[in-house]
Protein backbone atom coordinates (compact mmCIF):
# COMPACT_ATOMS: atom_id res chain seq x y z
CA UNK A 1 0.00 0.00 0.00
CA UNK A 2 0.89 3.51 -0.49
CA UNK A 3 2.96 5.30 2.22
CA UNK A 4 1.00 8.69 1.95
CA UNK A 5 -2.74 7.86 0.42
CA UNK A 6 -4.61 10.77 -0.88
CA UNK A 7 -8.00 11.77 0.95
CA UNK A 8 -9.42 12.59 -2.43
CA UNK A 9 -11.01 10.35 -4.92
CA UNK A 10 -10.13 10.00 -8.59
CA UNK A 11 -13.21 10.74 -10.55
CA UNK A 12 -11.28 12.40 -13.61
CA UNK A 13 -9.91 8.79 -14.85
CA UNK A 14 -13.74 7.95 -15.71
CA UNK A 15 -14.81 11.47 -17.29
CA UNK A 16 -12.29 13.70 -17.28
CA UNK A 17 -13.34 17.50 -16.47
CA UNK A 18 -16.15 16.78 -13.76
CA UNK A 19 -19.46 18.66 -14.32
CA UNK A 20 -18.46 19.87 -17.56
CA UNK A 21 -17.03 17.10 -19.07
CA UNK A 22 -17.52 16.96 -22.96
CA UNK A 23 -16.94 13.61 -23.16
CA UNK A 24 -19.63 12.59 -20.47
CA UNK A 25 -21.80 14.82 -22.62
CA UNK A 26 -20.93 12.63 -25.44
CA UNK A 27 -21.34 9.45 -23.50
CA UNK A 28 -24.98 10.07 -22.45
CA UNK A 29 -25.98 11.52 -25.79
CA UNK A 30 -24.94 7.85 -27.29
CA UNK A 31 -27.02 6.21 -24.58
CA UNK A 32 -29.85 8.55 -25.14
CA UNK A 33 -29.88 7.40 -29.03
CA UNK A 34 -29.59 4.01 -27.93
CA UNK A 35 -32.01 3.89 -25.79
CA UNK A 36 -34.49 5.86 -28.31
CA UNK A 37 -33.11 2.42 -30.82
CA UNK A 38 -34.41 -0.02 -28.18
CA UNK A 39 -37.62 1.52 -27.63
CA UNK A 40 -38.77 1.13 -31.01
CA UNK A 41 -37.59 -1.74 -31.08
CA UNK A 42 -40.00 -2.57 -28.68
CA UNK A 43 -42.36 -0.47 -29.80
CA UNK A 44 -42.99 -3.13 -32.71
CA UNK A 45 -42.70 -6.47 -30.95
CA UNK A 46 -44.77 -8.91 -30.37
CA UNK A 47 -44.55 -11.56 -28.38
CA UNK A 48 -43.16 -14.87 -29.17
CA UNK A 49 -44.97 -17.89 -30.13
CA UNK A 50 -42.35 -20.13 -30.57
CA UNK A 51 -38.70 -20.75 -29.67
CA UNK A 52 -37.84 -19.44 -33.04
CA UNK A 53 -39.65 -16.49 -32.71
CA UNK A 54 -37.87 -15.94 -29.32
CA UNK A 55 -34.43 -15.76 -31.16
CA UNK A 56 -35.63 -12.18 -32.24
CA UNK A 57 -35.05 -11.01 -28.78
CA UNK A 58 -31.53 -12.14 -28.32
CA UNK A 59 -30.21 -8.62 -29.58
CA UNK A 60 -32.79 -6.53 -28.09
CA UNK A 61 -31.52 -8.16 -24.62
CA UNK A 62 -27.77 -7.53 -25.10
CA UNK A 63 -28.69 -3.64 -26.05
CA UNK A 64 -31.01 -3.53 -23.25
CA UNK A 65 -28.75 -4.49 -20.88
CA UNK A 66 -25.36 -2.28 -22.46
CA UNK A 67 -27.76 0.56 -21.88
CA UNK A 68 -28.42 -0.53 -18.23
CA UNK A 69 -24.70 -0.73 -18.04
CA UNK A 70 -24.02 2.53 -19.11
CA UNK A 71 -26.19 4.40 -17.86
CA UNK A 72 -25.76 2.84 -14.10
CA UNK A 73 -22.36 4.30 -15.08
CA UNK A 74 -23.39 7.78 -15.52
CA UNK A 75 -25.21 7.53 -12.34
CA UNK A 76 -22.76 6.46 -10.41
CA UNK A 77 -20.36 9.38 -11.67
CA UNK A 78 -23.16 11.86 -11.19
CA UNK A 79 -24.00 11.27 -7.54
CA UNK A 80 -20.41 11.30 -7.03
CA UNK A 81 -19.95 15.04 -8.35
CA UNK A 82 -23.36 15.99 -6.16
CA UNK A 83 -21.71 14.30 -3.50
CA UNK A 84 -18.49 15.82 -3.30
CA UNK A 85 -19.36 19.63 -3.85
CA UNK A 86 -23.57 20.13 -3.08
CA UNK A 87 -23.01 23.30 -4.98
CA UNK A 88 -22.25 22.21 -8.37
CA UNK A 89 -25.09 23.15 -9.69
CA UNK A 90 -23.96 21.59 -13.05
CA UNK A 91 -23.93 18.66 -11.51
CA UNK A 92 -27.94 18.85 -10.50
CA UNK A 93 -28.83 19.17 -13.88
CA UNK A 94 -26.88 16.26 -14.63
CA UNK A 95 -28.33 14.28 -12.19
CA UNK A 96 -32.07 15.37 -13.40
CA UNK A 97 -30.97 14.29 -17.25
CA UNK A 98 -29.74 11.07 -15.83
CA UNK A 99 -32.83 10.18 -13.88
CA UNK A 100 -34.80 11.73 -17.07
CA UNK A 101 -32.76 8.88 -19.19
CA UNK A 102 -33.37 6.48 -16.39
CA UNK A 103 -37.11 6.65 -16.53
CA UNK A 104 -37.10 6.48 -20.29
CA UNK A 105 -34.99 2.90 -19.94
CA UNK A 106 -37.21 1.70 -17.49
CA UNK A 107 -40.34 2.47 -19.35
CA UNK A 108 -38.58 -0.02 -21.98
CA UNK A 109 -38.14 -2.40 -19.49
CA UNK A 110 -41.59 -2.63 -18.77
CA UNK A 111 -42.88 -2.91 -22.10
CA UNK A 112 -40.27 -6.02 -22.60
CA UNK A 113 -41.59 -7.25 -19.22
CA UNK A 114 -45.05 -6.95 -20.77
CA UNK A 115 -44.38 -8.86 -23.42
CA UNK A 116 -42.88 -11.36 -21.12
CA UNK A 117 -46.18 -11.49 -19.34
CA UNK A 118 -48.01 -11.99 -22.73
CA UNK A 119 -45.84 -15.07 -23.10
CA UNK A 120 -47.48 -18.53 -23.23
CA UNK A 121 -46.18 -20.61 -20.72
CA UNK A 122 -45.37 -23.50 -23.31
CA UNK A 123 -43.33 -20.75 -25.36
CA UNK A 124 -41.60 -19.43 -21.87
CA UNK A 125 -39.86 -22.64 -20.57
CA UNK A 126 -38.56 -23.17 -24.35
CA UNK A 127 -37.69 -19.63 -23.98
CA UNK A 128 -36.22 -19.68 -20.69
CA UNK A 129 -34.57 -22.86 -21.77
CA UNK A 130 -32.55 -21.75 -24.68
CA UNK A 131 -28.49 -21.93 -24.04
CA UNK A 132 -28.85 -17.87 -24.57
CA UNK A 133 -30.75 -17.30 -22.11
CA UNK A 134 -30.53 -19.94 -19.59
CA UNK A 135 -28.19 -18.06 -17.85
CA UNK A 136 -30.22 -15.13 -16.84
CA UNK A 137 -33.72 -17.29 -16.91
CA UNK A 138 -34.24 -15.87 -13.03
CA UNK A 139 -33.80 -12.13 -13.64
CA UNK A 140 -36.40 -12.92 -16.83
CA UNK A 141 -39.24 -15.29 -14.47
CA UNK A 142 -38.82 -12.68 -11.74
CA UNK A 143 -39.88 -9.47 -14.07
CA UNK A 144 -42.50 -11.76 -15.57
CA UNK A 145 -43.98 -12.25 -12.54
CA UNK A 146 -43.76 -8.32 -11.25
CA UNK A 147 -45.14 -7.24 -14.59
CA UNK A 148 -48.62 -9.31 -13.90
CA UNK A 149 -49.22 -7.32 -11.05
CA UNK A 150 -48.14 -3.77 -12.23
CA UNK A 151 -50.54 -2.09 -14.20
CA UNK A 152 -50.48 -1.81 -18.09
CA UNK A 153 -46.73 -0.87 -20.34
CA UNK A 154 -48.79 2.92 -20.96
CA UNK A 155 -50.17 3.79 -17.15
CA UNK A 156 -46.45 2.20 -15.65
CA UNK A 157 -44.74 4.44 -18.53
CA UNK A 158 -46.66 7.67 -17.72
CA UNK A 159 -46.16 6.87 -13.97
CA UNK A 160 -42.30 6.70 -14.85
CA UNK A 161 -42.52 9.94 -16.77
CA UNK A 162 -44.56 11.89 -13.72
CA UNK A 163 -42.20 10.65 -11.19
CA UNK A 164 -39.10 12.48 -12.62
CA UNK A 165 -40.23 15.73 -11.83
CA UNK A 166 -42.86 14.42 -8.99
CA UNK A 167 -41.66 11.60 -6.88
CA UNK A 168 -37.61 12.03 -7.45
CA UNK A 169 -37.89 15.74 -7.93
CA UNK A 170 -39.14 15.70 -3.85
CA UNK A 171 -36.42 13.91 -3.34
CA UNK A 172 -33.60 15.77 -4.61
CA UNK A 173 -35.50 19.22 -2.87
CA UNK A 174 -34.35 17.37 0.25
CA UNK A 175 -30.77 17.00 -1.06
CA UNK A 176 -31.05 21.01 -1.48
CA UNK A 177 -32.38 21.46 1.78
CA UNK A 178 -29.38 19.68 3.48
CA UNK A 179 -27.15 21.64 1.31
CA UNK A 180 -28.78 24.67 3.24
CA UNK A 181 -27.82 23.08 6.66
CA UNK A 182 -24.99 25.11 8.14
CA UNK A 183 -24.61 24.44 12.25
CA UNK A 184 -22.43 27.11 14.01
CA UNK A 185 -19.28 25.04 16.18
CA UNK A 186 -17.10 26.55 18.56
CA UNK A 187 -13.30 25.33 17.58
CA UNK A 188 -10.52 26.39 19.69
CA UNK A 189 -12.29 29.59 20.38
CA UNK A 190 -13.65 30.55 16.90
CA UNK A 191 -17.23 29.45 15.93
CA UNK A 192 -17.27 27.88 12.25
CA UNK A 193 -20.25 26.98 10.13
CA UNK A 194 -20.11 23.52 9.72
CA UNK A 195 -22.31 21.10 7.25
CA UNK A 196 -24.98 18.63 7.98
CA UNK A 197 -22.53 16.00 7.37
CA UNK A 198 -19.34 17.89 9.87
CA UNK A 199 -21.85 18.44 12.37
CA UNK A 200 -23.57 14.67 12.42
CA UNK A 201 -19.83 13.46 13.83
CA UNK A 202 -19.78 15.78 16.38
CA UNK A 203 -22.66 14.11 17.88
CA UNK A 204 -19.89 11.08 18.55
CA UNK A 205 -17.24 12.94 20.50
CA UNK A 206 -16.14 11.87 24.06
CA UNK A 207 -16.93 15.07 25.67
CA UNK A 208 -20.72 15.03 26.97
CA UNK A 209 -21.15 18.57 27.58
CA UNK A 210 -19.96 18.98 23.53
CA UNK A 211 -21.91 16.44 22.37
CA UNK A 212 -25.53 17.52 24.37
CA UNK A 213 -24.41 21.22 23.14
CA UNK A 214 -24.25 19.84 19.42
CA UNK A 215 -27.27 17.74 19.79
CA UNK A 216 -29.24 21.06 21.07
CA UNK A 217 -28.18 23.09 18.01
CA UNK A 218 -28.76 19.83 15.44
CA UNK A 219 -32.40 19.63 17.33
CA UNK A 220 -32.95 22.93 16.38
CA UNK A 221 -31.59 23.46 13.25
CA UNK A 222 -34.01 20.43 12.09
CA UNK A 223 -37.05 22.43 13.89
CA UNK A 224 -36.50 25.47 11.85
CA UNK A 225 -36.61 23.14 8.51
CA UNK A 226 -39.31 20.98 9.41
CA UNK A 227 -41.83 22.60 7.18
CA UNK A 228 -39.85 21.70 4.13
CA UNK A 229 -39.30 18.47 5.37
CA UNK A 230 -42.61 17.47 5.94
CA UNK A 231 -43.67 18.47 2.84
CA UNK A 232 -40.86 16.58 0.90
CA UNK A 233 -41.69 13.29 3.13
CA UNK A 234 -45.82 14.16 2.95
CA UNK A 235 -45.31 14.00 -1.10
CA UNK A 236 -42.82 11.00 -1.46
CA UNK A 237 -45.20 9.26 0.25
CA UNK A 238 -48.38 10.26 -1.28
CA UNK A 239 -47.07 9.22 -4.93
CA UNK A 240 -45.85 5.46 -3.48
CA UNK A 241 -49.21 5.44 -2.26
CA UNK A 242 -51.31 6.62 -4.70
CA UNK A 243 -48.91 3.97 -7.35
CA UNK A 244 -49.82 1.54 -5.05
CA UNK A 245 -53.86 1.53 -4.96
CA UNK A 246 -53.41 1.97 -8.42
CA UNK A 247 -52.13 -1.19 -9.19
CA UNK A 248 -54.16 -2.76 -6.51
CA UNK A 249 -51.76 -3.32 -4.27
CA UNK A 250 -52.80 -3.51 0.03
CA UNK A 251 -49.74 -4.57 1.37
CA UNK A 252 -47.39 -1.42 2.25
CA UNK A 253 -44.47 -3.91 2.29
CA UNK A 254 -45.03 -5.45 -0.60
CA UNK A 255 -43.07 -3.81 -2.69
CA UNK A 256 -39.72 -3.47 -0.22
CA UNK A 257 -39.90 -7.03 0.09
CA UNK A 258 -40.08 -7.85 -3.08
CA UNK A 259 -36.90 -5.78 -4.41
CA UNK A 260 -35.11 -7.67 -1.19
CA UNK A 261 -36.53 -10.62 -2.79
CA UNK A 262 -37.41 -12.14 0.96
CA UNK A 263 -40.40 -12.94 2.17
CA UNK A 264 -42.99 -11.60 5.14
CA UNK A 265 -42.61 -14.98 6.88
CA UNK A 266 -38.77 -14.44 7.16
CA UNK A 267 -38.57 -10.32 8.23
CA UNK A 268 -41.21 -11.41 10.82
CA UNK A 269 -38.88 -14.40 11.95
CA UNK A 270 -35.91 -12.20 12.30
CA UNK A 271 -37.67 -9.03 14.26
CA UNK A 272 -39.19 -11.64 16.42
CA UNK A 273 -35.66 -12.98 17.59
CA UNK A 274 -34.55 -9.37 18.13
CA UNK A 275 -37.87 -8.38 20.20
CA UNK A 276 -37.34 -11.77 22.18
CA UNK A 277 -33.66 -10.28 23.10
CA UNK A 278 -34.00 -7.12 23.73
CA UNK A 279 -34.14 -7.33 27.81
CA UNK A 280 -30.47 -8.22 27.51
CA UNK A 281 -29.57 -4.67 25.50
CA UNK A 282 -31.56 -2.93 27.92
CA UNK A 283 -29.50 -4.49 30.97
CA UNK A 284 -26.32 -3.12 29.01
CA UNK A 285 -27.58 0.45 28.27
CA UNK A 286 -28.49 0.57 32.12
CA UNK A 287 -24.87 -0.61 32.77
CA UNK A 288 -23.71 2.21 30.41
CA UNK A 289 -25.95 4.46 31.93
CA UNK A 290 -23.46 3.74 35.40
CA UNK A 291 -20.83 3.91 34.06
CA UNK A 292 -21.49 7.32 32.39
CA UNK A 293 -22.61 8.55 36.04
CA UNK A 294 -25.71 9.54 35.03
CA UNK A 295 -29.43 7.57 36.01
CA UNK A 296 -30.57 6.61 32.64
CA UNK A 297 -28.79 7.54 28.90
CA UNK A 298 -29.93 10.49 26.56
CA UNK A 299 -30.05 9.73 23.24
CA UNK A 300 -27.19 11.65 22.52
CA UNK A 301 -24.84 9.33 25.05
CA UNK A 302 -26.09 6.12 23.92
CA UNK A 303 -23.11 5.95 20.73
CA UNK A 304 -20.65 7.96 23.57
CA UNK A 305 -17.17 6.32 24.11
CA UNK A 306 -16.33 4.22 26.70
CA UNK A 307 -12.90 2.68 27.49
CA UNK A 308 -9.74 3.65 26.53
CA UNK A 309 -9.99 3.36 23.07
CA UNK A 310 -7.80 6.32 20.83
CA UNK A 311 -9.83 9.17 20.06
CA UNK A 312 -8.49 9.96 16.94
CA UNK A 313 -7.03 8.26 14.38
CA UNK A 314 -5.33 8.82 10.91
CA UNK A 315 -7.08 7.83 7.40
CA UNK A 316 -3.58 6.36 6.83
CA UNK A 317 -3.80 3.97 10.00
CA UNK A 318 -7.20 3.30 9.37
CA UNK A 319 -6.29 1.70 5.86
CA UNK A 320 -3.49 -0.34 6.85
CA UNK A 321 -5.10 -1.94 9.49
CA UNK A 322 -8.51 -2.68 7.79
CA UNK A 323 -6.16 -3.78 4.56
CA UNK A 324 -4.13 -6.13 7.70
CA UNK A 325 -7.77 -7.15 9.24
CA UNK A 326 -9.15 -8.42 6.05
CA UNK A 327 -5.90 -10.18 5.12
CA UNK A 328 -6.52 -12.97 7.91
CA UNK A 329 -10.19 -13.90 6.48
CA UNK A 330 -9.44 -13.36 2.91
CA UNK A 331 -6.34 -12.72 1.11
CA UNK A 332 -8.74 -11.90 -2.02
CA UNK A 333 -10.97 -9.45 0.22
CA UNK A 334 -7.21 -7.69 1.13
CA UNK A 335 -6.18 -7.34 -2.18
CA UNK A 336 -9.04 -5.94 -3.02
CA UNK A 337 -8.89 -2.92 -0.54
CA UNK A 338 -5.37 -2.36 -1.27
CA UNK A 339 -6.27 -1.69 -5.03
CA UNK A 340 -9.20 0.54 -3.71
CA UNK A 341 -6.65 2.78 -1.36
CA UNK A 342 -3.82 2.86 -4.02
CA UNK A 343 -6.33 3.84 -6.97
CA UNK A 344 -7.64 6.55 -4.98
CA UNK A 345 -11.17 5.59 -5.64
CA UNK A 346 -12.14 6.49 -1.91
CA UNK A 347 -13.05 10.25 -1.11
CA UNK A 348 -12.41 11.25 2.70
CA UNK A 349 -11.82 14.75 3.14
CA UNK A 350 -12.95 16.96 5.91
CA UNK A 351 -14.05 19.67 4.38
CA UNK A 352 -17.36 22.23 4.01
CA UNK A 353 -19.31 21.33 1.21
CA UNK A 354 -19.59 17.86 1.20
CA UNK A 355 -22.80 15.30 1.83
CA UNK A 356 -23.21 13.97 4.89
CA UNK A 357 -23.15 9.99 5.46
CA UNK A 358 -21.09 7.39 3.55
CA UNK A 359 -21.98 5.34 0.18
CA UNK A 360 -20.75 3.16 -2.16
CA UNK A 361 -21.51 3.07 -5.60
CA UNK A 362 -20.55 0.58 -8.88
CA UNK A 363 -18.83 1.77 -12.04
CA UNK A 364 -20.29 -1.30 -13.59
CA UNK A 365 -19.03 -0.33 -17.06
CA UNK A 366 -15.05 0.52 -15.53
CA UNK A 367 -15.59 -2.45 -13.23
CA UNK A 368 -14.33 0.01 -10.94
CA UNK A 369 -16.32 1.28 -7.51
CA UNK A 370 -15.81 4.58 -5.39
CA UNK A 371 -16.61 5.05 -2.07
CA UNK A 372 -17.85 8.35 -0.39
CA UNK A 373 -17.22 9.68 3.42
CA UNK A 374 -16.18 12.19 5.44
CA UNK A 375 -12.94 11.09 7.50
CA UNK A 376 -12.57 12.83 10.74
CA UNK A 377 -10.78 10.29 12.80
CA UNK A 378 -13.31 8.34 15.12
CA UNK A 379 -13.39 4.94 15.43
CA UNK A 380 -17.25 5.17 14.13
CA UNK A 381 -15.56 6.42 10.54
CA UNK A 382 -13.12 3.32 10.35
CA UNK A 383 -16.02 1.00 10.62
CA UNK A 384 -17.69 2.90 8.07
CA UNK A 385 -14.73 3.06 5.94
CA UNK A 386 -14.34 -1.14 6.10
CA UNK A 387 -18.49 -1.43 5.58
CA UNK A 388 -18.26 0.61 2.55
CA UNK A 389 -15.15 -1.39 1.30
CA UNK A 390 -17.53 -4.73 1.83
CA UNK A 391 -19.82 -2.87 -0.49
CA UNK A 392 -17.10 -2.56 -2.69
CA UNK A 393 -15.69 -6.32 -2.63
CA UNK A 394 -19.06 -7.40 -3.32
CA UNK A 395 -19.58 -5.80 -6.63
CA UNK A 396 -15.52 -6.62 -7.54
CA UNK A 397 -17.08 -10.38 -7.52
CA UNK A 398 -19.91 -9.70 -9.69
CA UNK A 399 -17.71 -7.61 -12.68
CA UNK A 400 -17.82 -10.34 -15.17
CA UNK A 401 -21.27 -11.71 -14.72
CA UNK A 402 -24.05 -10.98 -16.97
CA UNK A 403 -25.39 -7.28 -15.88
CA UNK A 404 -28.81 -8.15 -15.62
CA UNK A 405 -27.22 -10.58 -12.90
CA UNK A 406 -25.53 -8.20 -10.81
CA UNK A 407 -28.27 -6.22 -9.50
CA UNK A 408 -28.37 -7.22 -5.91
CA UNK A 409 -31.24 -6.32 -3.59
CA UNK A 410 -29.85 -3.91 -0.34
CA UNK A 411 -30.60 -6.37 2.42
CA UNK A 412 -27.84 -8.46 0.83
CA UNK A 413 -25.89 -5.65 -0.11
CA UNK A 414 -25.80 -4.81 3.48
CA UNK A 415 -24.71 -8.39 4.21
CA UNK A 416 -21.34 -7.77 2.65
CA UNK A 417 -20.69 -4.56 4.13
CA UNK A 418 -21.74 -5.31 7.62
CA UNK A 419 -19.57 -8.45 7.50
CA UNK A 420 -16.47 -6.58 6.81
CA UNK A 421 -16.94 -4.44 9.80
CA UNK A 422 -17.87 -7.39 11.85
CA UNK A 423 -14.22 -8.55 10.40
CA UNK A 424 -12.35 -5.45 12.09
CA UNK A 425 -13.88 -4.87 15.02
CA UNK A 426 -13.89 -8.53 16.27
CA UNK A 427 -9.83 -8.62 15.53
CA UNK A 428 -9.49 -5.70 16.99
CA UNK A 429 -11.04 -6.70 20.33
CA UNK A 430 -9.13 -10.16 20.10
CA UNK A 431 -5.63 -7.79 19.28
CA UNK A 432 -6.62 -5.54 22.34
CA UNK A 433 -3.22 -4.23 24.32
CA UNK A 434 -5.14 -4.48 27.67
CA UNK A 435 -8.36 -4.92 29.67
CA UNK A 436 -9.09 -0.74 28.98
CA UNK A 437 -8.72 -0.80 25.63
CA UNK A 438 -10.90 -4.39 25.02
CA UNK A 439 -13.34 -2.75 26.77
CA UNK A 440 -13.41 0.17 24.26
CA UNK A 441 -13.81 -1.94 21.42
CA UNK A 442 -16.08 -4.58 22.88
CA UNK A 443 -18.48 -1.41 23.23
CA UNK A 444 -17.99 -0.30 19.85
CA UNK A 445 -19.19 -3.66 18.54
CA UNK A 446 -22.46 -3.74 20.67
CA UNK A 447 -22.96 -0.44 19.10
CA UNK A 448 -23.77 -2.18 15.85
CA UNK A 449 -26.45 -4.40 17.48
CA UNK A 450 -27.76 -1.51 19.30
CA UNK A 451 -28.48 0.22 16.11
CA UNK A 452 -29.74 -2.61 13.98
CA UNK A 453 -31.84 -3.85 16.87
CA UNK A 454 -33.23 -0.68 18.35
CA UNK A 455 -32.38 2.79 16.06
CA UNK A 456 -33.24 0.34 12.87
CA UNK A 457 -36.22 -0.87 14.03
CA UNK A 458 -37.21 2.68 15.36
CA UNK A 459 -36.85 3.35 11.64
CA UNK A 460 -38.99 0.22 10.71
CA UNK A 461 -41.55 1.23 13.08
CA UNK A 462 -41.90 5.26 12.38
CA UNK A 463 -41.94 4.41 8.46
CA UNK A 464 -44.77 1.91 8.73
CA UNK A 465 -46.97 3.92 10.96
CA UNK A 466 -46.45 6.87 9.02
CA UNK A 467 -47.33 5.45 5.58
CA UNK A 468 -50.24 4.41 8.12
CA UNK A 469 -51.11 7.64 8.87
CA UNK A 470 -50.24 9.51 5.59
CA UNK A 471 -53.46 7.21 3.61
CA UNK A 472 -55.88 9.65 5.49
CA UNK A 473 -54.09 12.80 4.84
CA UNK A 474 -51.11 15.02 4.82
CA UNK A 475 -49.67 14.58 8.09
CA UNK A 476 -48.10 17.23 10.01
CA UNK A 477 -44.22 17.88 11.13
CA UNK A 478 -45.62 17.76 15.03
CA UNK A 479 -47.60 14.37 13.92
CA UNK A 480 -44.53 12.90 12.43
CA UNK A 481 -42.05 13.87 15.41
CA UNK A 482 -44.67 12.51 18.05
CA UNK A 483 -44.67 9.07 15.98
CA UNK A 484 -40.88 9.22 15.67
CA UNK A 485 -40.20 9.43 19.34
CA UNK A 486 -42.81 7.00 20.35
CA UNK A 487 -41.15 4.75 18.09
CA UNK A 488 -38.03 5.13 19.45
CA UNK A 489 -39.27 4.59 22.98
CA UNK A 490 -40.92 1.88 21.86
CA UNK A 491 -37.61 0.28 20.10
CA UNK A 492 -35.53 1.33 22.75
CA UNK A 493 -37.72 -0.58 25.42
CA UNK A 494 -38.14 3.12 27.09
CA UNK A 495 -34.27 3.09 28.33
CA UNK A 496 -33.64 6.19 27.47
CA UNK A 497 -33.83 9.51 29.24
CA UNK A 498 -34.69 11.79 25.64
CA UNK A 499 -35.08 10.79 22.22
CA UNK A 500 -34.68 12.63 18.71
CA UNK A 501 -37.90 13.54 17.71
CA UNK A 502 -36.72 15.00 14.36
CA UNK A 503 -34.89 12.51 13.58
CA UNK A 504 -37.14 11.98 9.94
CA UNK A 505 -36.05 15.19 9.29
CA UNK A 506 -32.39 14.55 9.54
CA UNK A 507 -32.10 11.35 8.50
CA UNK A 508 -31.44 11.16 4.38
CA UNK A 509 -32.68 7.24 4.56
CA UNK A 510 -36.43 8.23 4.62
CA UNK A 511 -36.08 10.38 1.08
CA UNK A 512 -34.30 8.09 -0.71
CA UNK A 513 -36.69 6.85 -3.58
CA UNK A 514 -34.70 3.99 -5.53
CA UNK A 515 -35.65 2.04 -2.35
CA UNK A 516 -38.85 2.06 -0.54
CA UNK A 517 -38.16 1.35 3.39
CA UNK A 518 -34.59 1.66 3.64
CA UNK A 519 -34.27 0.45 7.09
CA UNK A 520 -34.80 -2.99 7.56
CA UNK A 521 -32.53 -4.57 4.91
CA UNK A 522 -29.54 -2.84 7.29
CA UNK A 523 -30.84 -5.53 10.46
CA UNK A 524 -31.11 -7.97 8.03
CA UNK A 525 -27.65 -7.56 6.53
CA UNK A 526 -26.40 -7.21 9.93
CA UNK A 527 -28.44 -10.58 11.03
CA UNK A 528 -27.46 -12.07 8.18
CA UNK A 529 -23.42 -11.47 8.24
CA UNK A 530 -23.58 -12.53 11.87
CA UNK A 531 -25.06 -15.73 10.48
CA UNK A 532 -22.44 -15.86 7.84
CA UNK A 533 -19.28 -14.76 10.76
CA UNK A 534 -20.76 -17.60 13.28
CA UNK A 535 -20.56 -20.32 10.32
CA UNK A 536 -16.84 -18.69 9.64
CA UNK A 537 -15.36 -19.37 12.96
CA UNK A 538 -16.85 -22.95 12.88
CA UNK A 539 -15.79 -23.64 9.43
CA UNK A 540 -12.14 -22.01 9.37
CA UNK A 541 -10.21 -20.30 6.22
CA UNK A 542 -12.24 -22.75 4.07
CA UNK A 543 -15.43 -20.07 4.59
CA UNK A 544 -13.53 -17.89 2.52
CA UNK A 545 -14.38 -19.08 -0.85
CA UNK A 546 -17.94 -20.21 0.09
CA UNK A 547 -18.51 -16.40 1.27
CA UNK A 548 -17.65 -15.65 -2.59
CA UNK A 549 -19.94 -18.19 -4.10
CA UNK A 550 -22.78 -16.74 -1.88
CA UNK A 551 -21.77 -13.10 -3.12
CA UNK A 552 -21.78 -14.12 -6.35
CA UNK A 553 -24.82 -15.85 -6.48
CA UNK A 554 -27.10 -12.72 -4.42
CA UNK A 555 -28.25 -10.98 -7.88
CA UNK A 556 -29.95 -14.44 -9.30
CA UNK A 557 -31.37 -15.65 -6.07
CA UNK A 558 -33.75 -15.21 -2.92
CA UNK A 559 -32.47 -15.14 0.39
CA UNK A 560 -34.13 -18.30 1.13
CA UNK A 561 -33.03 -19.88 -1.67
CA UNK A 562 -29.49 -18.36 -1.27
CA UNK A 563 -28.90 -19.58 2.72
CA UNK A 564 -30.44 -23.04 1.87
CA UNK A 565 -28.18 -23.39 -1.06
CA UNK A 566 -24.79 -21.96 1.01
CA UNK A 567 -25.33 -22.58 4.31
CA UNK A 568 -28.18 -24.87 4.63
CA UNK A 569 -30.52 -22.97 6.78
CA UNK A 570 -33.96 -22.19 6.97
CA UNK A 571 -34.82 -17.96 7.42
CA UNK A 572 -38.36 -18.68 7.69
CA UNK A 573 -37.63 -20.33 10.92
CA UNK A 574 -35.80 -18.96 14.25
CA UNK A 575 -32.72 -21.43 14.12
CA UNK A 576 -30.22 -19.42 12.09
CA UNK A 577 -31.40 -16.16 13.19
CA UNK A 578 -30.83 -16.96 17.05
CA UNK A 579 -27.43 -18.38 16.08
CA UNK A 580 -26.61 -14.65 14.66
CA UNK A 581 -28.35 -13.28 18.07
CA UNK A 582 -26.08 -15.44 20.41
CA UNK A 583 -23.01 -13.82 18.97
CA UNK A 584 -24.20 -10.75 19.60
CA UNK A 585 -25.31 -11.52 23.19
CA UNK A 586 -22.09 -13.52 23.84
CA UNK A 587 -20.33 -9.85 23.56
CA UNK A 588 -23.16 -8.00 25.68
CA UNK A 589 -22.51 -10.75 28.21
CA UNK A 590 -18.89 -10.19 28.04
CA UNK A 591 -19.21 -6.68 28.53
CA UNK A 592 -21.29 -6.84 31.11
CA UNK A 593 -19.09 -9.05 33.08
CA UNK A 594 -16.01 -7.10 32.74
CA UNK A 595 -17.76 -4.25 34.05
CA UNK A 596 -19.45 -5.66 37.31
CA UNK A 597 -17.28 -4.42 39.77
Amino acid sequence: MKSNLALTWDLESIFPGGSSSAEFESFLKTVEQDIEEIKNVMHSAKAPTNIEETIAFDEFITSLSSCLERLSEAGSFVSCLAAQNQHDKKAIQLSGKVTTLQAQLQSVSGEFDNLLRSTDDHTWEQWIAREEVRGISFIMNESRELAREKLSPELESLALDLAVDGYHGWSEFYDTIVSRVQIPFEEEGEVVMLSAGQAANKLHVADAEARQDMFTKWEQTWTEAEDYCADTLNHLAGFRLKLYGRRGWNQLLKEPLAINRMSEQTLNAMWNVIIESKPIFVEYLERKAKLLGVDKLSWVDVEAPIGAVASKVTYQEAAENIVKQFGKFSPKLAEFSEMAFDKQWIEVEDRPGKRPGGFCTSLTQSKETRIFMTFSGTASNVSTLAHELGHGYHQHLMTDLPVLNQNYAMNVAETASTFAEMIVADALVKDAKNEQEKLGLLEEKIQNSIAFFMNIHARFLFETRFYDKRKEGLVSAQELSEIMEEAQKEAYCGALSSYHPHFWASKLHFYITGVPFYNFPYTFGYMFSTGLYVRAQQEGASFADKYDALLKDTGVMTVEELALKHLDADLTGSEFWQSAMDLCIADVKEFLKMTEA
